[in-house]
């Protein structure tokens, strides 16, 4: 997978070097001064959002200008407008981290065979406006089987679970999965994933109805954890253990993780919604099976570690997704007039997929 590739720090700090300062663009597009963008008011526990009109993204060297059609959203976003994930250092303080559109400009050192292509991919904050600044290098072209909204929904969710299980986790081929959250966007995604690979796919949801949709994508069993001991039934279930967890819970989950380890095992761990802190841990059990226990992000990762990852996930599953053989599971679209109402929905845990904010 040319891993070393995601850690070149030093490629990665010259190419950030050369990427400073405005840059001259190409566009076949009317591109006005100024866009409407949702804004948080009051960032922290009463933060609210509302529609502001602000300039539009003047373009670095090495992006393009998208005309946003939709923006897909993400718990990193609740997580920013209460105070608890700034953007990264020089990006937009706009919320949204993946949109679908149409490239309208591009910088003059990108080919203009962009401008006009509908596309989808990941920015580092900006996405919930009319346009917004992309790196050419992390477009993905969108598929005839997507729709805008299908396409928004795409790129956080699908990077985020193959990097978990092909970057930072090492699933094999044919191995064993276990996913927490499996009716979450990245949840739906892994699933497919894993599916797409051979392996055992079991996963952990909060009710009997997020069970169904997981087992309809293809889960091999789901475990309502308010209702049943999932650790006990997969343990007995599979006394051979899991390859690879995905735990976005953390919390008192991180015990049971252990429990349900196969032999040089591993938990990534990619949230914290069950707490930052964790019971008294058996790591006797973990030296016993040469467990690892990692955790990883995205949004703060370099614009060259996140191209690696777009380049090898389109590699390995770009033709299924185009195919349609794995596909986001989409919620709901909501009018972005409405996305007070939507974060709302996100944060109650009813939704079975993705959210998306829809502005055409």
């Amino acid at each position: 997978m040319g891993k070393g590739r995601y850690f070149s720090e030093e490629c990665a700090k010259a190419k950030a070097k050369l990427l400073k300062g405005s840059a001259k663009l190409t566009q076949k597009h009317v591109v006005p001064s100024q866009m409407t963008a949702i804004e948080v008011i009051n960032p922290g526990s009463q933060s609210q959002l509302q529609q502001v009109t602000v300039a539009v993204p003047v373009l670095k060297a090495g992006q393009v200008l998208v005309k946003v059609a939709a923006a897909g959203i993400n718990r990193a976003d609740l997580l920013q407008r209460s105070g608890l994930y700034p953007p990264p250092a020089g990006e937009s303080e706009i919320l949204g981290l993946e949109v679908a559109g149409t490239v309208v400009a591009v910088a003059d050192d990108v080919s203009q065979d962009w401008l006009s292509e509908t596309v989808f991919g990941l920015v580092p904050g900006g996405g919930y406006a009319q346009y917004v600044a992309m790196s050419a290098e992390h477009l993905i072209k969108k598929p005839a089987t997507l729709g805008m909204s299908e396409a928004a929904a795409c790129a956080e969710v699908f990077l985020t679970a193959f990097q978990a299980m092909r970057v930072v986790g090492h699933l094999p081929y044919q191995g064993a999965l276990l996913v927490h959250a499996g009716a979450s966007g990245v949840g739906t995604a892994a699933i497919q994933l894993g599916k797409a690979m051979g392996c055992f796919v079991a996963v952990t949801v909060g009710s009997d109805e997020k069970a169904k949709t997981c087992l309809a994508l293809g889960a091999d069993c789901a475990l309502n954890y308010k209702t049943h001991d999932f650790a006990a039934e997969l343990k007995a279930a599979r006394p051979q253990g899991f390859d690879l967890i995905i735990d976005p819970v953390a919390g008192e989950y991180i015990a049971k993780d252990i429990q349900l380890l196969a032999l040089d095992g591993q938990i990534v761990v990619l949230s914290m919604l069950g707490g930052r802190m964790t019971p008294e841990l058996d790591l006797g059990l973990m030296l016993k099976k040469r467990g690892q226990l990692l955790c990883s992000t995205l949004r703060s990762r370099t614009d060259g570690y996140k191209s690696a990852l777009i380049s090898d996930f389109s590699q390995q599953f770009g033709k299924a997704l185009a195919e349609g053989k794995i596909k986001p599971v989409l919620a709901q679209s909501i009018d972005w007039s409405e996305a007070e109402r939507a974060h709302q929905l996100l944060a109650s845990n009813a939704v079975v997929g993705k959210l998306v904010l829809t502005l055409f």
